[in-house]
């Protein structure tokens, strides 16, 4: 075999797929993250391939220049790719616009998948006929006029396996080295420049002329047979990936880290069971007994296949296993993801690789050229993630997809092989594992909790789990938590909030729906409209558990749609926009914190609008948080920052932008809560004054660039978050309680960063006196450790939070907590119970509620 021929299939596969990962990531920023813009890209780059392939593989198999057509089709690549670099943001923006808001899945999927097919196509289809033409090159090279070498199935193998190799090599660089580096533009400038590098060497290293292909007598029907199979395998090849890549979801962290382990290993696997059939031809030099070779071939890669599906259930297990042998790191977290991919991906994609191969050389011996079965193969490819992603996982579930997947390559066993036992055994371990297996459905369940609701959609697993106390918990595949009953104060909190410091909203927009908490209860004030975008309908669906909306349901509109998306397109504009806390390491959530997505939620925002942006700094460490402040101030150079509460294990970080100026007056934020029109007064959710309400604020604009620092800006070139997120993910660095610490320590806040300078100088001190008592506050209770005896608890509590009290009287977290030991320790020891009490009216003589409850214990 030619190893220049092998270096340049494995330069290209390498392109290829970098520029794979880069378009399809850059066309979803655009087009939206539904499964029907998702998959509609996947399927036009497949679609792509395989028109390149079937178009321009007949031409090239009757010319006698191939290398010059591999040449041409390599510059026509990079040419394109380089095209791109300018026009993909603008293109793509025009046809966002005719995509619309609220697109119907059929109207979204037709425009998503036709624009990209056509844009990408010049690029995609001389892609598709790379190898065919590097086949072609290796099927007869000319020596003094003599053909020397004939195509078979050996040289068609090692070209696909070399060229599936790169593949493998470009996946790897390009998620954990050339994107998180380069950015998007220049790694597929670098792709485009190895491109160029290709186009010339093979001009250099490969012959320039080429003998006839050596004539086939065609057979038709072999050939219909033989292209039947490689539509079929690819179809289900490709299903049976997207419907692991959906299990695993549940198992694995889900991050740009985990999609590029799985898709190497896929690809890896069939690179070496092609190099094997290869290597195996090379040895048995025999081409009869074809279709019992095929028949064998299937029936392993159907058992393959459920010897892969039966390990899914098996991955659990061995996550904490192989955690708990290699302990914490980024490698061995990543390393054990490779392995779950191992386990569900080694048998069967070896098997797939070694046919394919098998195949391809099957319909070269019917007269099928090389590049019409890679085409028709690539094209059954492309229905794959429609078919099993959209339609088969949401209807059948995923372990039925995966047991029909298996059957289907059984069903393309010949008649001859049934009448042998050779495909008998698959076929009845798949009817049992049907018959008696559970569901590929992983939910965590307390104990004595149970599973109120799971749907499976079209691109994650919803469930909603009661514990034994009855507190219900909404999660996306079983590890994102998306809420729970028992932080309804808290996650309203995340809607008053905001919507408190604007002075008279009648409209809202929230950006995310989760348990549908802080929508609703942003809806409860019948003065205002409110909009909610959430992308995953099951996530609408299972809200009804937790939001109870009553009256309120008539002025909230929950529509399902890609938040990017939305807020891009021509539509109303909202006094207020919140956007939910969103995992930032999870797949497609980076995109939300952009330079290029704050513009444009800027852009929707009425005169004297506000825009909060919620953060989890428990999912966030905070060199990944610097990147997002400075990418939230390029939009919003008067940023200020608030915290939802002073939760020390969930502690939730808003950053908020104005479209006008942004400085409070005192007396209009008083009107404002004095005139909040929702069922409960905001002192129920810990809204008692202008000082709780103002109290929120921990930055001002000063202390969020200082913070912010040189940290790289995200944006849609460059997604740092999306590649740096992951890692306090996979390893935790610090407690949430200390990251916070940590955080307060580097920002500050002074009065005249939210309150306008004619502010009266008593308040300005009473509310910096707030400040200084919530940061005190929060690092008392990091040193606290709870416990149900109240008298140990007090012990712990009682001095410092009685000096927080002394130092800011307004500030109430730390009186309500002594007020209700106080309660508790009277009724085991009055005389304690009263003590605290009286030391209670003394540090807050113009509160009644201590002075209440010492009346009862006075005899």
């Amino acid at each position: 075999m030619n190893p220049a021929a092998l270096l340049l299939m494995a330069a290209s596969g390498f392109a290829g797929l970098g520029y794979q990962i880069v378009w399809t990531q850059q066309s979803a920023l655009w087009l939206g993250h539904e499964s029907a813009a998702v998959l509609a890209i996947v399927a036009a780059f497949f679609g792509g391939l395989a028109a390149g392939a079937l178009w321009l593989g007949s031409r090239i198999e009757r010319s006698g220049r191939p290398a010059r057509w591999y040449a041409a089709c390599e510059a026509a690549i990079g040419v394109w790719g380089a095209v791109l670099i300018v026009a993909m943001a603008p293109v793509s923006a025009a046809v966002l616009q005719l995509i619309g808001a609220q697109p119907a899945p059929g109207w979204q999927w037709a425009i998503s998948f036709g624009a990209t097919f056509l844009l990408l196509l010049p690029a995609t289809a001389a892609m598709g006929a790379t190898l065919p033409a590097m086949a072609r090159v290796m099927a007869s090279i000319v020596s003094s006029g003599v053909a020397k070498v004939q195509v078979d199935g050996r040289a068609l193998a090692a070209l696909y396996a070399s060229n599936t190799l790169g593949a493998v090599i470009g996946v790897l660089a390009t998620a954990f080295w050339l994107v998180p580096a380069l950015g998007f533009a220049r790694t597929a400038a670098l792709c485009v420049a190895l491109n160029g590098l290709c186009s010339v060497l093979a001009l250099v290293w490969l012959p320039r002329a080429c003998a006839p292909a050596a004539p086939v007598t065609p057979d038709p029907t072999r050939a219909r047979a033989a292209l039947a199979r490689l539509a079929c395998t690819g179809l289900l090849g490709i299903g049976y990936e997207v419907l692991v890549v959906r299990v695993l979801s549940q198992v694995t962290e889900d991050t740009v880290y985990t999609f590029a382990m799985l898709l190497a290993v896929y690809l890896a696997g069939t690179a070496l069971g092609a190099a094997a059939y290869a290597r195996w031809r090379s040895r048995s030099g025999a081409r009869s007994n074809d279709d019992k070779v095929g028949d064998r071939l299937l029936c392993a890669l159907a058992a393959a296949c459920l010897i892969g599906t039966i390990g899914l259930w098996c991955t659990e297990s061995i996550k904490a296993a192989l955690l708990d042998r290699w302990g914490a790191g980024m490698a061995a977290a990543v390393g054990t993801e490779a392995m779950l991919a191992l386990v569900a991906f080694a048998l069967p994609t070896l098997a797939m690789g070694a046919l394919f191969s098998h195949l391809n050389a099957q319909a070269h011996q019917a007269g099928v050229s090389f590049g019409r079965a890679i085409g028709v193969n690539t094209l059954g490819a492309a229905f794959a993630p429609w078919l099993f992603g959209v339609l088969l996982a949401p209807l059948l579930g995923p372990k039925s997809a995966l047991l029909l997947v298996a059957a289907g390559y059984l069903a393309l066993m010949t008649l001859e092989a049934w009448r042998r036992p050779l495909g008998w055994p698959a076929a009845g371990l798949a009817l049992g594992l049907a018959i008696w297996a559970p569901p590929l459905a992983f939910v965590d369940v307390p104990e004595g909790g149970r599973v109120v609701s799971y749907r499976e959609g079209a691109m994650a697993a919803v469930s909603v789990v009661d514990d034994a106390d009855g507190v219900a918990t909404l999660r996306i595949n079983n590890r994102q938590q998306e809420g729970s009953s028992a932080t309804r104060l808290f996650d309203a909190r995340q809607a008053l909030l905001p919507l408190l410091l604007h002075p008279a909203p009648r409209t809202a927009l929230f950006l995310g729906l989760g348990t549908g908490v802080t929508a609703s209860s942003a809806a409860a004030d019948p003065t205002l409209r409110v909009d909610a975008v959430e992308l995953l309908p099951e996530v609408i669906e299972a809200s009804a558990h937790f939001a109870q909306l009553g009256a309120a349901a008539s002025r909230l509109h929950v529509m399902a749609a890609d938040a990017r998306r939305f807020v891009r397109t021509a539509g109303p504009r909202y006094d207020v926009i919140v956007a939910d806390n969103f995992h930032p390491a999870r797949s497609g959530s980076g995109a939300l914190y952009t330079v290029e997505h704050f513009d444009a939620v800027r852009a929707r925002l009425a005169p004297g609008g506000l825009f909060c942006q919620w953060l989890p700094l428990h999912q966030l460490d905070l060199t990944t948080l610097r990147s997002i402040v400075r990418s939230f101030l390029a939009a919003y150079p008067q940023g200020t920052a608030i915290l939802a509460g002073n939760s020390l294990e969930t502690p939730t970080l808003g950053l908020v932008g104005h479209a006008g100026g942004g400085l409070l007056e005192l007396d209009r934020v008083r009107a404002r809560l004095a005139q909040a029109a929702w069922p409960e007064r905001p002192a129920a959710f810990g809204i008692d004054d202008e000082y709780a309400l103002l109290g929120s604020f921990v930055a001002g604009p000063a202390a969020l660039a200082r913070f912010a620092g040189t940290a790289a800006a995200n944006t849609d070139d460059r997604p740092v978050v999306a590649y740096a997120a992951p890692r306090i993910t996979y390893v935790p660095d610090s407690l949430p309680r200390d990251r916070l610490t940590a955080l307060l320590g580097e920002l500050a806040i002074e009065p005249r960063d939210v309150l306008v300078a004619a502010t009266e100088p008593a308040t300005m001190r009473r509310l910096a006196a707030y400040w200084a008592a919530r940061d005190r506050f929060i690092s008392v209770g990091r040193a606290v450790r709870p416990t149900p005896d109240a008298r140990a608890m007090l012990a712990q509590v009682r001095e410092p939070l009685l000096a927080v009290l002394r130092s800011s009287p307004d500030f109430r977290p730390a009186y309500d907590p002594l007020l209700r030991m106080a309660g508790a320790l009277a009724r085991s020891d009055p005389r304690a119970g009263r003590e605290l009490l009286q030391e209670l009216v003394r540090t807050q003589p113009a509160r009644d509620e201590a002075a209440a409850a010492l009346n009862k214990l006075t005899p």
